[in-house]
């Protein structure tokens, strides 16, 4: 069953804002893909802000047009999708509290069968998502990211935005052998984060490998890492230079550039692909709303993804 277009036909400034200006329906039952909000930034070492991501990406997200221009796909003739909304918080301060509630909201997700496409929020939101929907068995994970998210705590709390993959890991919700981290770099006060990826399995590319390898190359070796298994794509735009993405936490120069994502991306047809997460995009360090865009037409990329995978199966 198809996605209902015609909100896709108005004038972009039209409408009540949605994701890709898709239909809203709180209930995921009879989707394929929802689209969801994790407005959520109490995780944040930095600056926060990301609690806006979700609300300035379905704004710049009317910019999206049905039909790729690369690969052609328009993913809501292939699948039916919609934006079903944000996770609410009952204890907005309370970190455990926060992980109940996405692992909740997406628990309901999942045991309907839907993938889930998110808008964060903080990286740290993924852990939940990932206690949600990897339950049955650890997934492989494409990493985009300035940071591997592999500490343990932060001024004594485990959970924060730098340790949802080690979290994930430890709790045996991630393949760390089907682990590939794109982009790292950026100077640290310890090598904890890197040391841990590096000690369980997963492939770190650091930025100057990428550099030196090339898209096409780097494309390559995420796929062999991956292999044919149920893969997540979490893509933190910090791991874009912030000449393309300045609104976010944790900047790093540097970095990816937005056509190197898109390719990197682009690259990654038919995989095993079952979720993904565009993270950290923080408007208020970008009044231009670039890095919404950004984050925006990046969420679309993994869209058409998705709903390849989903067609296909």
């Amino acid at each position: 069953m198809s996605t209902d277009q015609n909100q896709m036909s108005l004038p972009r400034y039209m409408g009540v804002p949605t994701f890709m200006r898709t239909p809203y329906q709180p209930d995921p039952a009879g989707l394929d893909i929802a689209l969801i909000g994790v407005p959520y930034d109490g995780a944040v070492t930095n600056r926060a802000g990301a609690r806006h991501g979700p609300r300035e990406m379905r704004n710049q997200s009317s910019m999206m047009r049905s039909i790729h221009h690369v690969s052609k796909i328009n993913p809501y003739d292939l699948c039916r999708i919609a934006d079903i909304g944000d996770v609410t918080f009952d204890g907005v301060f309370d970190h455990d509290a926060v992980v109940r509630d996405i692992e909740a909201f997406y628990a309901r997700v999942h045991a309907a069968g839907v993938v889930p496409l998110s808008a964060g929020g903080d990286h740290s939101v993924t852990y939940p998502i990932f206690k949600a929907i990897a339950k049955e068995a650890p997934l492989g994970l494409i990493h985009i990211d300035a940071h591997t998210d592999t500490w343990d705590q932060f001024q004594g709390s485990k959970f924060m935005h730098g340790t949802p993959f080690r979290r994930a890991h430890e709790d045996g919700l991630l393949d760390g052998e089907r682990t590939v981290q794109i982009g790292i770099r950026g100077a640290q006060n310890s090598p904890e984060g890197w040391d841990y990826s590096l000690e369980n399995g997963m492939r770190v590319i650091f930025m100057e490998e990428f550099t030196k390898l090339g898209v096409e190359a780097v494309i390559a070796e995420a796929r062999r890492v991956v292999g044919d298994g149920p893969t997540y794509i979490s893509f933190d735009v910090d791991g874009l230079d912030p000449v393309y993405a300045p609104g976010t936490g944790t900047p790093e120069i540097g970095g990816i550039t937005t056509i190197e994502a898109q390719t990197l991306l682009r690259g990654l047809r038919g995989l095993n692909l079952i979720g993904g997460d565009i993270v950290e995009v923080a408007p208020p360090s970008d009044p231009s709303g670039n890095t919404a865009l950004v984050g925006a037409t990046l969420m679309y990329e993994i869209l058409c993804l998705l709903a390849e995978t989903r067609a296909n199966r």
